[in-house]
C-alpha cells in the first residue's frame, strides 16, 4: 500500500459525519434511509459521505431495491490498524 491509498483512507475519516456514520455502522449493517434519520443529512450528502468510505474500502455495500445497505468493511478496518501501526508505532 502506498502514500496515496493511505491518504485516501484519512481523508475518508477526517469527517465528523464519516466518522458518525462508522460509529452507527459498528452495530451492524444499517440501511441508507436509517443512516439518514440518525444523521439528519440530505440523501446527497450521504451519498457524498458513503462514496469516499467505500472508495477508500472502510466501507462495504450491496444494493436491496432501491436502497444501499451499508456495513463496515472487515478487510478495510485491518487495513487501517496496520497502516496505522506503521505510521505510529
Amino acid at each position: 500500500m502506498g502514500y496515496r491509498e493511505d491518504a485516501k483512507i484519512f481523508k475518508a475519516l477526517a469527517d465528523e459525519n464519516r466518522l458518525r456514520i462508522l460509529s452507527l455502522l459498528q452495530d451492524g449493517e444499517r440501511c441508507a434511509c436509517v443512516l439518514l434519520e440518525e444523521l439528519n443529512i440530505t440523501q446527497s450528502t450521504l451519498s457524498h459521505h458513503m462514496k469516499l468510505l467505500c472508495d477508500s474500502s472502510l466501507v462495504d455495500y450491496r444494493k436491496d431495491g432501491k436502497w444501499m445497505h451499508y456495513s463496515i468493511s472487515k478487510e478495510g478496518s485491518e487495513r487501517v490498524k496496520n497502516m496505522l501501526n506503521n505510521y505510529i508505532r
